[in-house]
């Protein structure tokens, strides 16, 4: 066995709850197991919230184990209620096997399927042929009325409305663990935080159908640090089909995180070591951004697109010189530090530092505005950075505190920028 998966999940930031934390640690450290998620195919495309669980199978696969990517042909039929205020559009049976073949390729950027390392199944294989009344009598009959009402998402989804039809999602997911735990010999099911009640609900059932000890383990669910959606952008998905979302939108999106998340999305979405990946953000967070941007789109869309995305990022934006040579050593993006930076640069005497200069007057001064009012109103819209930290304070004084490796980087809005060098 490689390093203890268990050891990695914790420290990635990805377990959030388990089914017994020391029983399975130990159990992940000592032999090979097959684990699986699942996937509903609800769209043509999985989006970037779909990416937690992704890298937990990448990490499972990485130390020696077996991943299951379960594709929902047969649960989305039903639609799960969970994370749901109102019932989700219900889909024909095309809709969902056209969906789940375009779904079936996004999985091998990810995930190797060579000799058995990992598989890639459907649950309408076993949940379609079933016999309704023999399922009630086999399954139903396993599950307790009171103690399903007492779940989280059925819980929330009671205050609005909850469907029969949404209502038997548990039973289904149950019978997928059975199922595989039966065939497969899986003993470990993941998923997000919101899937616990489906999760506990599977092992209990196996434990009564088999007899088979199984386990289960969440994923905490992402939020920005500014309280919005993760995956969201401009109030659009942001999807891993390059179709539906360029590879450059896509590197944008990761580019543009918020400062507070950065150190955590490196950790949860590339396979960078934790060393570095604990290092990039205190040492040029907006360094550690193109370095996020670029890992994760490489990772969805190949080396290739990668580095389209970032030189095309950097010669619109003026971030960085385009000709500089993009290196990945270890996983890690690399760029010559020494190419001249073609962002337009400003020179003042060092002498304006020594009692600290107004940075609405340094705004000026740079011809990011026309006036000191000019100055003062954009600051308290928002829209003045420096450093890529956003300014909040209209009666700032710059000093050598502020500058980086010599200068400063003054940004008005997402396009106008000037390097300021003291001199």
């Amino acid at each position: 066995m490689k390093e203890n998966v268990f050891h990695t999940l914790k420290e990635r930031g990805f377990v959030y709850q388990t089914t017994d934390d020391q029983a399975l640690e130990k159990l992940l450290g000592r032999q090979k197991v097959t684990c699986y998620i699942g996937f509903d195919a609800t769209a043509d495309s999985l989006h970037v919230g779909s990416l937690v669980p992704i890298m937990g199978l990448v990490h499972m696969q990485r130390c020696g184990h077996r991943s299951i990517a379960l594709l929902g042909g047969g649960t989305t039929l039903v639609g799960d209620p969970s994370g749901k205020t109102e019932m989700r559009q219900m889909l024909s049976l095309e809709q969902i096997k056209a969906s789940g073949e375009k779904i079936k390729k996004q999985f091998s950027q990810y995930l190797s399927f060579e000799k058995g390392q990992a598989l890639l199944l459907n649950n309408a294989d076993w949940l379609v042929p079933l016999n309704y009344i023999e399922f009630l009598r086999d399954i139903g009959r396993h599950f307790s009325v009171n103690r399903m009402l007492t779940v989280e998402s059925v819980k929330q989804r009671l205050l609005t409305g909850l469907s029969f039809l949404e209502f038997n999602y548990m039973l289904l997911q149950a019978y997928d663990f059975y199922i595989l735990a039966r065939d497969y010999n899986c003993v470990l099911q993941m998923g997000g935080q919101d899937q616990w009640g489906n999760i506990v609900a599977g092992s209990d059932l196996t434990r009564r159908m088999i007899n088979k000890q199984i386990y289960g383990m969440t994923f905490p669910l992402i939020t920005t640090s500014s309280g919005e959606k993760f995956g969201k952008s401009a109030g659009n998905a942001v999807w891993l089909d390059k179709k539906m979302t360029s590879p450059y939108d896509f590197y944008q999106y990761w580019r543009n995180v918020d400062d507070r998340d950065v150190e955590k999305y490196l950790g949860l979405f590339t396979l960078l070591p934790m060393e570095e990946v604990k290092r990039l953000p205190k040492q040029n967070v907006n360094r550690a951004k193109e370095i996020l941007a670029y890992e994760v789109t490489r990772l969805t869309h190949g080396k290739e697109q990668a580095d389209r995305a970032y030189k095309g990022s950097i010669e619109q934006f003026a971030e960085s010189d385009p000709d500089r040579e993009v290196l990945t050593v270890s996983g890690i993006m690399s760029v010559n530090p020494d190419t001249k930076s073609k962002i337009p640069t400003e020179y003042f005497s060092d002498a304006l530092l020594s009692g600290g200069t107004w940075i609405v007057k340094l705004m000026v001064m740079a011809d990011l505005c026309s006036s000191n009012g000019e100055a003062r109103r954009l600051i308290k819209q928002g829209g003045v950075y420096l450093n890529d930290e956003q300014i909040t304070d209209e009666n700032k004084e710059i000093s050598e505190d502020d500058l980086v490796d010599g200068t400063l980087l003054l940004r008005v809005g997402k396009k106008r920028y000037k390097r300021i060098v003291f001199k």
